[in-house]
């Protein structure tokens, strides 16, 4: 089965449509599938809701797409970086299902362990229980949480063998991984290509097993979504 993709426009043809549910890999702009975002823009798709940690910033990453009104909801941890964002939620254009960090993150892990439903006790008390099952466990009052699977995931990784197995960079590996494992079709989006079997086994982040389709992208801009830089001494 070849799972290498001539471009980022040919690897997502024919699995994404309108109304869908998909996740997004990266952490603010790191680790995002930069490419791959620009085609899922240019495919015309609308109505999705999309599972990310955040939302990018205006005019990159993800906020490319809420600029064009492709995305109707968002179920994110984070969204203080993008005014367009801030602007279509406070005027009711864009639905939006605030979820505690971790709780997003175990809801994909979840997902793509084939686990429905989990107990935390995070959000008790809050906002984020209203409406969901709470239950006691040795004295402490825990709320259910569903699992995440998405129709489409989109993934940034470093390097792929032509199998799929993935090897992540650093920080950039971050939501990458559980959003890989839980859609139901994943495609990633790479730097490098090696052959299957040139990869050392102890050395790869995920197996090919989570990944359908692979796509090359040498170049990415990687953004710095906050550039600090130290004063120079006098």
């Amino acid at each position: 089965m070849n799972k290498v993709y001539p471009s980022a426009a040919a690897a997502l043809d024919g699995i994404v449509r309108d109304g869908q549910l998909m996740a997004v890999g990266g952490f603010g702009l790191c680790g995002i599938p930069e490419a791959l975002i620009d085609a899922l823009q240019a495919s015309g798709v609308k109505d999705l809701t999309v599972i990310s940690n955040n939302a990018g910033v205006d005019g990159f990453g993800l906020g490319k797409l809420l600029q064009t009104r492709q995305i109707r909801k968002m179920i994110s941890s984070y969204v203080g970086e993008n005014k367009e964002f801030e602007r279509q939620y406070l005027s009711g254009e864009l639905q939006l299902e605030f979820t505690p960090q971790g709780t997003l993150a175990e809801k994909l892990r979840a997902g793509g362990a084939g686990i429905p439903a989990f107990f935390t006790k995070t959000g008790v008390g809050t906002i984020v229980a209203e409406g969901k099952e709470l239950r006691e466990f040795d004295g402490h009052t825990y709320v259910m949480e569903r699992a995440l699977t998405p129709d489409v995931s989109l993934v940034k990784a470093w390097m792929a063998d032509k199998s799929g197995n993935l090897v992540f960079r650093k920080t950039a590996r971050n939501f990458n991984p559980n959003v890989a494992q839980a859609g139901k079709i994943t495609v990633v989006e790479v730097e490098k290509i090696v052959e299957t079997g040139a990869l050392d086994p102890d050395q790869v982040h995920l197996p090919g097993i989570f990944v359908h389709r692979i796509v090359l992208n040498e170049t990415p801009e990687k953004r710095i979504e906050q550039r600090t830089v130290r004063k120079t001494a006098a």
